[in-house]
């Protein structure tokens, strides 16, 4: 009886605080949509949506939060996030963590992403070798409530071919490790299919895939294609059947031409596209998520990585960035992705800046992180501050428009109504 009355006190006092109403009032908020400054923002906030703004009438004896001085955004989107990882230059730590050390690490991950103002974040690969699907567990906790974090789209174990760019094992000796299609590697269709449907089985709500070989790991390739063309619609057709999306890695053109044609919904990195491959992009309405940020972290440590890595990585970032140049030229639609924790969490708002420098203006780089990534994820609850939509709002000291590094210290982080950070 104890115990149950203890269980109902915590549920009712978890649905009250979800319940509560409150009034937000700021200088002025953006409308995304516009880059426009609405003044005043006075937002109204009931049961975890925005229910009204800038009422004609303000409620009285409401509880009212004091954010003078700062402006108003729709809580932030992540669209390339491992919670799973750190990176200090290499990956040794994944091949002796367990699943319950890899979860403990998400769930500090996490955090930081979301005191950050990223409310929402797609998980597009668990980089730990277990059978458990560490973002889904982290997903569940944070739609609980249990756990500070944002809302997470999780993907499960990425999906690539033995000793591709996703086989966590590569390097290792013969044997130490075995990996198959529960834990994503495949070579085949039946491969395919079983690792697709283990995947959405323990809750995968993405699938994210390996066309092609990558930058930060241990196969010499970096452009070659890996997942074969029917490997790769096979993926697609699997997931579709079960209403799911899928991303693909792609760093090749080749690769990146033969996934578009499979049905991808967004491209990885996208390094070397070419001028085909940006057209089928657009034809095909694939989102590019180019993670471009991260060159600034990974140029300071490049010589401090195994040679492996530091030589691609060397060739690959001047082509990538004259590449992104020409992708936002042409007005591919473009989602924002950090890969972090290449981009260390709670610093994802470095993209911004990394986003400008190829072509963006600001109000372009922040769509990608706002009405980008909710039309890419087919989500209409969340990307701007509106009425009926979820109350994952931001706040920050100035106007982003002018300062887009204003980004880099949010001082407001609230999520479906409830505060999680607030400082002056």
């Amino acid at each position: 009886m104890k115990h149950f009355l203890l269980l109902f006190l915590f549920v009712t006092t978890s649905i009250s605080i979800h319940a509560q109403s409150k009034l937000i009032k700021a200088d002025s908020y953006l409308d995304v949509r516009t880059g426009k400054l609405i003044s005043p923002a006075n937002l109204l906030i009931e049961n975890g949506r925005i229910k009204a703004i800038n009422p004609k009438a303000l409620p009285e004896g409401i509880e009212t939060v004091d954010l003078t001085g700062k402006i108003l955004l729709p809580g932030l989107m992540d669209m390339h996030v491992h919670l799973d990882g750190d990176f200090t230059g290499s990956w040794d730590y994944v091949y002796k963590e367990s699943a319950s050390q890899g979860t403990v690490r998400a769930v500090v991950n996490a955090e930081k992403t979301l005191m950050a103002g990223f409310t929402t974040i797609r998980s597009i690969g668990q980089l730990h070798i277990t059978p458990e699907l560490i973002d889904v567990a982290v997903s569940e906790a944070s739609d609980k409530g249990m756990i500070a974090a944002p809302r997470i789209i999780p993907s499960g174990h990425m999906i690539s071919i033995s000793g591709g760019h996703g086989d966590i094992s590569l390097g290792l000796a013969e044997g130490l490790v075995t990996v198959g299609p529960n834990d994503g590697i495949i070579n085949g269709k039946y491969d395919a299919i079983e690792a697709v449907r283990y995947q959405i089985k323990h809750g995968a709500k993405f699938i994210k895939m390996h066309a092609t070989a990558g930058v930060l790991s241990m196969e010499d390739a970096i452009g070659a294609q890996q997942l074969s063309n029917e490997e790769m619609k096979t993926v697609v057709d699997e997931a579709a059947r079960h209403h799911i999306k899928v991303a693909a890695h792609a760093h090749g053109t080749k690769g990146i031409k033969e996934a578009i044609r499979a049905g991808v919904y967004s491209i990885e990195h996208g390094s070397i596209i070419d001028d085909e491959g940006i057209r089928l992009m657009k034809e095909n309405g694939v989102y590019l998520v180019p993670t471009r940020g991260l060159a600034t972290i990974i140029e300071p440590m490049i010589d401090k990585m195994d040679p492996v890595m530091a030589g691609k990585a060397k060739y690959v970032m001047p082509i990538a960035k004259q590449n992104l140049k020409n992708a936002i030229k042409a007005n591919v639609k473009i989602a924002f992705g950090t890969d972090t924790p290449i981009i260390p969490h709670g610093k994802n708002a470095i993209e911004f800046a990394a986003l400008m420098e190829c072509g963006m203006n600001s109000m372009e780089a922040i769509q990608t992180a706002t009405t980008n990534s909710a039309e890419m994820l087919g989500l209409t609850d969340r990307g701007e501050l509106k009425q009926g939509l979820l109350a994952d709002i931001i706040a920050v000291d100035a106007n982003p428009i002018k300062d887009i590094s204003t980004l880099e210290n949010v001082k407001f982080v609230m999520k479906d109504g409830v505060i999680y950070k607030n400082e002056k």
